[in-house]
């Protein structure tokens, strides 16, 4: 009998590896980037721990060489999405009363897998299905996945062992259970760690999940799907469902047995599932648990007290960097006159030196945009800012589709602080620019802050410390996560928990304890020992 209290303390974070040349891992992701890249691999749905395969494929293909098919896939029917509903609630009772340090050690040896065998083929199935470079890929499908494993088993242990107060006539105790239903998870393309923890948070708290994939990240999805497997997890505890989005959610919000959503994704999507479900509310046992990150129109506002080459480093890596496609990528950039010309010079010359193409070829800093549909968006903004009269295209604006989806770092310049690209997201390498008086910091801070209905990232430059925590007053509600000083992407688990508020989401904080308290449902137990035999109050005798 295992009568053990567990205690996992705080990790360190996973160390993010140099793939220098000839080193051990630079080595075995050229040897799994040319095997995945040569063979086409067929990846059905997983229900209960069984392979289907359903005849409805589709194909996966590199987002730089859209000619290139590198799996075919299944995709869910009505009927594969309704065996998933039943697997999953199957494996509930289970999974749910498992003791919650047998769900950690799953989840730890996940972590180990990843962090050892399957390195190279997590990292390599993200560059080439989501065009990833090296080090996108390393802090992302390797790093922040194993992170996330390590410092939810931490989390976990604190919030189980936090009880109430007992004395010597009773016992009380606070039980954490599992929601009373499944979880539907929707993840989306741009990160690997996301997708894994869209599950496997609600997961380590007892729940169990439909997962529905983003078809744009299949590839490196179903190995995570595969490493879970040899980890550990029961059969039904995640569902692997690819397929439409629609149909998965239209079914699996219309059972009795949804008990809630963790998504990110688009705000659009979102407010479409979350007014699906009020509609629905007489159906469900319980309230549902709707947990959601949704984008932002992320902000770096320059003081003028900053330091030039610091803004134009933070604002290239912050705005290009895999592409600009992060929910916390800078969109728009607020920056005082007598700085602009050292800011955009410091920039053009960054975009100058980088190169953009394949993955494979390791000097490359720019990749491939996500599909054709995502290019032709991004692509209708430059357009548009290219025949305004109140924008000007700095640098880039330059774009070609004949291979893969390539669109280069561009800096637009306008002098409307509510130019289209200012307010509307993007989600590509596009940043927009808008230049203000010196003499104005404050209230060109108040447009930055009622300028976008998101609230996800943003930042402040300035060596003026006074004046910079007077901007982030300003500032309080413009981002759930706020740099000062640092680019605004980036955050790491355990250190800066992620999400925003506003029409970012429900800032429930992905990476931190706040997250999985929204997967349980506590219950109070009070054991009196000596039961009372009278009505009568004291007084009344």
């Amino acid at each position: 009998m295992n009568n053990s209290i567990n205690h996992f303390p705080l990790p360190a974070n996973e160390p993010v590896l140099k793939y220098l040349k000839d080193s051990p891992e630079r080595i075995a992701l050229e040897k799994e980037l040319e095997k995945q890249s040569s063979n086409v691999i067929e990846i059905p749905l997983i229900i209960g721990g069984k392979e289907i395969y359903t005849g409805n494929t589709a194909k996966v293909v590199m987002p730089h060489n859209h000619s290139h098919v590198l799996a075919i896939y299944h995709k869910a029917g009505e009927k594969e999405v309704q065996m998933a509903i039943d697997a999953a609630m199957d494996a509930h009772k289970i999974w749910s009363e498992m003791n919650w340090a047998t769900r950690a050690s799953i989840m730890l040896k996940t972590a180990e897998l990843l962090s050892t065998k399957y390195r190279a083929t997590i990292n390599a199935a993200t560059m080439l299905g989501q065009s990833k470079n090296i080090y996108q890929a390393e802090i992302d499908s390797a790093c922040e996945t194993i992170d996330f494993f390590r410092f939810n088993a931490s989390f976990a242990a604190e919030i189980y062992k936090t009880q109430p107060a007992s004395n010597f006539s009773q016992l009380n105790r606070m039980e954490y259970r599992a929601l009373e239903g499944f979880i539907l998870a929707v993840s989306p393309f741009n990160f690997t760690s996301i997708a894994s923890n869209l599950n496997m948070a609600p997961v380590m708290m007892g729940n169990t999940t439909l997962w529905k994939p983003a078809t744009t990240a299949i590839l490196s999805n179903y190995w995570l799907m595969k490493i879970f497997i040899e980890a550990g997890l029961p059969d039904g505890v995640v569902n692997f469902l690819p397929g439409s989005g629609a149909l998965i959610g239209k079914i699996a919000l219309s059972s009795k047995d949804f008990g809630g959503i963790h998504f990110t994704g688009s705000n659009t999507t979102f407010n479409t599932l979350w007014k699906e479900v009020g509609e629905k509310l007489s159906t469900y046992k319980s309230y549902p648990r709707l947990v959601g990150e949704t984008g932002g129109k992320d902000f770096i506002f320059v003081h003028p007290s900053a330091q030039a080459r610091e803004v134009a480093t933070a604002a290239f890596c912050g705005a290009y960097e895999f592409q600009g496609q992060k929910c916390s990528a800078a969109s728009r950039m607020y920056v005082p006159e007598s700085l602009w010309a050292e800011v955009k010079n410091e920039m053009t010359s960054f975009a100058s030196q980088v190169k953009m193409g394949d993955v494979m070829d390791y000097r490359n800093f720019i990749n491939a945009v996500i599909d054709e549909a995502s290019f032709e968006n991004i692509v209708s903004y430059i357009e548009y800012a290219k025949k305004s009269k109140d924008a000007e295209i700095v640098f880039g604006g330059t774009y070609d589709k004949s291979v893969g989806y390539f669109v280069a770092p561009t800096l637009i310049l306008t002098t409307d602080p509510h130019f289209k690209s200012m307010e509307e997201e993007i989600f590509g390498p596009v940043l927009t620019v808008y230049i203000y008086k010196d003499n104005e910091v404050f209230e060109t801070a108040e447009i930055c802050n009622t300028t976008s209905p998101y609230a996800l990232t943003g930042s402040v430059f300035g060596r003026n410390r006074v004046e910079v925590m007077k901007l982030c007053e300003k500032l309080t509600y413009a981002a759930g996560n706020f740099y000062i000083n640092d680019k605004c992407t980036g955050a790491v688990v355990g250190k800066q928990p992620f999400g925003g508020s506003r029409a970012s989401g429900t800032n429930d904080k992905a990476g931190g304890e706040f997250n999985l308290i929204r997967w349980v449902s506590p219950r109070t137990v009070k054991e009196t020992f000596v039961s009372p035999t009278e009505i009568f109050y004291d007084y009344m005798k």
